[in-house]
């Protein structure tokens, strides 16, 4: 029975559809229906049925789930395994950041390695999905928060300083922010709810608790934009907002916030030696960077 038709059943029964399947096995959702129609023909029986908001496994599948997630996990060890008897600076690295991380911060240092290494290609994916490294969907990840997996090692490499920016614009037309007041009457920028409990929110809303919320947006390259335009403030990275002509950042009576950058791969991967080179260099690069990332 061919194994990649069992883990396209197991990917559908474990995220609820066809499309989020397709996204978390790195192929299309036509090409999942149709693996999934076929495999279902050939054995004679439907897995999965139509449901509110997606599809359920049927009993049958049910039953299965417990004995394919146990091949995928041995799939998982056996492929990390041989990517670990790697012995050459050859192959690919898969690395995940967020959006604006990735494209300001992580990118760069991408782009030098490659020219260092040139055998080893590395894929960078900017986004917010945070990827599951015990089951290889990607080799490295760049976040700001722990790791919780026991089989993942992580490491602390950079810190990232925010600041409170507003355009000129803003400034002439409103003059500065009364933080004693609370900022009544301004108009902030800041996270989408879904992001959670982050830093940078928390200080925004204790130094303006009276402004009004006129965006939330999960990228950071939106709040940018905003505050560009001169609609609102926002706090952002000083490595995103300090560089740019048209910001200013202002005095707050609270101090900015500091946010760890923390880099973590699977323990079977973290001696292979393309995966080895990546990460001491990316950690000196950001060692390199401090003071533009964190300024004093």
């Amino acid at each position: 029975m061919d194994w990649d038709n069992l883990r396209i059943a197991l990917a559908v029964a474990r995220h609820g559809s066809l499309s989020a399947a397709a996204r978390a096995l790195g192929t299309t959702q036509p090409t999942v229906s149709r693996r999934l129609g076929g495999f279902e023909r050939r054995i004679g029986v439907k897995l999965f049925e139509r449901a509110a908001g997606g599809l359920s496994p049927t009993p049958l599948c049910a039953a299965l789930l417990d004995g394919l997630d146990r091949m995928d996990e041995g799939a998982l060890v056996i492929e990390r395994r041989i990517a670990a008897r790697d012995t050459g600076l050859q192959g690919t690295i898969s690395v995940t950041s967020l959006d604006w991380l990735g494209d300001c911060v992580v990118a760069p240092i991408v782009a030098r390695f490659g020219s260092l290494h040139r055998l080893v290609s590395v894929e960078l994916i900017n986004d917010g999905r945070v990827f599951n490294l015990s089951r290889h969907e990607a080799d490295i990840a760049f976040r700001f928060r722990s790791f919780e997996q026991e089989d993942l090692i992580e490491r602390k490499v950079a810190d990232i300083g925010y600041g409170l920016y507003a355009a000129p614009a803003y400034l002439e037309r409103l003059g500065p922010p009364d933080f004693a007041a609370g900022c009544p009457g301004d108009a902030v920028v800041t996270l989408h709810e879904g992001a959670g409990r982050v830093c940078q929110v928390d200080w925004l809303e204790a130094l303006a608790p009276k402004a009004q919320v006129i965006l939330r947006a999960n990228g950071l390259h939106a709040h940018l934009s905003a505050v560009e335009a001169g609609v609102a403030l926002a706090a952002l990275p000083r490595v995103l907002g300090d560089g740019r002509p048209g910001l200013r950042r202002l005095d707050t009576p609270l101090p900015a916030p500091v946010q760890a950058v923390r880099l973590g791969v699977h323990a079977d991967l973290r001696d292979t030696p393309r995966i080895r080179a990546f990460i001491d260099f990316a950690a000196s690069e950001l060692k390199a960077r401090a003071a533009v990332l964190n300024p004093a």
